[in-house]
């Protein structure tokens, strides 16, 4: 067996460099510019604006509530605290704080354009790429442990059917009692662990959580009643030691992630639906019809299911429920076919009273992204229109202005995955270096007039199937050996057996 070319060197080093020269290739800002490094000097002295000012009548102080985080064991961005109040009879109130990321952003400011350029934090194997710096996103508008800190608060009654009965959306002041992280507490509401220690030492937060968790639940529940997809995947992440890459693991989805991804497709709703009862024009986040119902229905009858011949979401949910219960090992595989085939999603302007497509695998109308200024720019673009709308203000974006953004957000989105995905193929390479001519079991992932792609079924490894590949489409189940990598261009070819 051949020995890694790359043995003697820092693999996260290597990774770094691919990363950066991947951003400056797809027109994306690796670093932040002088103009931002002189504004955070300007912004420092008002750290008061945003810990502890109460100039503003409007801001409610929310501190004594039962907040917390759950969020990645290593994130340091955080942009979301959640918390239950169970005093209605026939409702929860779930409230959902946003940080107030524009309180020091300000538009047209060096640190925002740098922040509109990229669009979105960079994730890579090898270093977060932040979109602001990190002096706020893990700082000064990051909801960190025990900082008074400003939000913008959505507040929705939901009923035990998970029916959002009302919804307000208002300012506030709140404090972080707990930074969870999504592995300790879903091993604790699965009845696989004991409570996180951050839990066990903030008297009633135990409770909260699990009245949490119910709701949220109940609001999965009518979701997928509603056509909502049921959709595993498994992201790789990278291990290091010193340096040095070990592995890549799958992170799977669970009752914690459940959680907050529950509870921030309904804080989204009603910050759509909010702006439109403003009459405020929109950025939505939308996945219209399938690019390729055809396949998907294919699919579907290999595994002896049928669907109709338009798509439907709701048929296809309950396809994809009886195929997670009759293999559960290989959903993910699944789930990974049917996701290419529903195609990306992308970000469109809403005119006040015309609609927007909705978005077909949340099976929901109204869907504005609006929960992580932190890491996405359209986020703090909802922001601004929610509190100029607050505020009785004009919006500060016409519709035009609008529209122009969400395609810019759409295509630098798409870049940031591009070079995400890129670094993670560059990494998988570094590991399979040594191990060419080896065969696999693999999943046919895409199919185009660019190449065939396949992804190893014993580890998140997806390459180039670049011989055999004749007949082959998204979902077959294929043995390849490997051929080829290139560490620096993140290449991994197969050939099919």
């Amino acid at each position: 067996m051949p020995s890694s070319p790359h043995t003697d060197q820092q693999h996260r080093a290597i990774l770094r460099r691919i990363a950066e020269r991947a951003m400056v290739d797809r027109g994306l800002l690796p670093s932040f510019s002088a103009a931002v490094t002189a504004e955070l000097q300007a912004i420092r002295p008002s750290l008061s604006a945003i810990d502890s000012s109460s100039d503003d009548g409007g801001v409610r102080d929310l501190r004594a509530l039962l907040w917390a985080s759950i969020d990645n064991d290593d994130s340091r961005d955080l942009d979301q605290l959640t918390v239950a109040d169970t005093r209605s009879k026939n409702t929860v109130r779930i409230l959902v704080a946003i940080a107030d990321v524009d309180a020091l952003v300000k538009e047209r400011s060096a640190i925002d354009d740098h922040a509109q350029h990229n669009t979105t934090s960079v994730y890579t194997a090898a270093e977060i790429f932040p979109m602001l710096p990190e002096m706020l996103s893990t700082n000064l508008t990051s909801l960190n442990p025990d900082e008074d800190r400003l939000a913008v608060v959505v507040d929705m009654a939901v009923a035990e059917d998970g029916s959002v009965q009302g919804s307000d959306v208002y300012r506030a002041r709140v404090r972080n009692r707990a930074k969870l992280a999504y592995g300790s507490v879903a091993a604790w509401l699965e009845g696989r662990g004991a409570p996180p220690a951050e839990i066990a030492a903030t008297e009633g937060l135990a409770a909260n959580l699990r009245v949490q968790d119910q709701v949220a639940q109940q609001l999965r529940a009518r979701r997928h009643a509603q056509g909502a997809l049921s959709l595993e995947t498994i992201r790789a992440r990278p291990t290091f030691e010193n340096g040095h890459l070990l592995g890549l693991e799958g992170d799977r989805k669970n009752r914690a992630t459940e959680l907050i991804e529950d509870f921030m497709i309904a804080a989204n709703g009603v910050t759509a639906r909010y702006l439109a009862s403003k009459n405020f024009a929109s950025i939505r986040r939308v996945v219209v019809e399938p690019k390729r119902w055809d396949r998907i229905v294919e699919l579907a009858e290999t595994r002896g299911a049928k669907l109709p011949a338009t798509p439907d979401s709701m048929a296809l949910d309950a396809f994809l429920v009886g195929a997670r219960a009759a293999d559960p090992l290989r959903f993910a595989d699944l789930s990974l076919a049917v996701i290419k085939l529903l195609g990306a999603g992308e970000y469109v302007a809403e005119r006040p009273g015309v609609a927007a497509p909705g978005h077909f695998g949340l099976a929901v109308k109204d869907y504005a992204h609006s929960t992580a200024p932190n890491r996405r720019y359209p986020d703090l673009i909802t922001q601004r229109l929610v509190k100029a709308a607050l505020a009785g203000r004009a919006a500060p974006y016409s519709y035009a202005e609008l529209d122009v953004l969400a395609r810019h957000f759409t295509v630098q989105e798409d870049a940031a995955n591009k070079v995400e995905r890129q670094v993670a193929k560059s990494a998988a390479a570094l590991l399979l270096e040594s191990r060419i001519g080896e065969q696999f079991d693999a999943l046919i992932t895409g199919t185009s007039n660019k190449g065939t792609w396949a992804r190893l079924l014993a580890m998140p490894v997806e390459g180039r199937v670049v011989r055999g590949f004749e007949g082959v489409d998204v979902g077959d189940q294929i043995r390849v050996q490997l051929a080829a990598v290139n560490v620096d261009r993140g290449f991994i070819d197969f050939t099919k057996l």
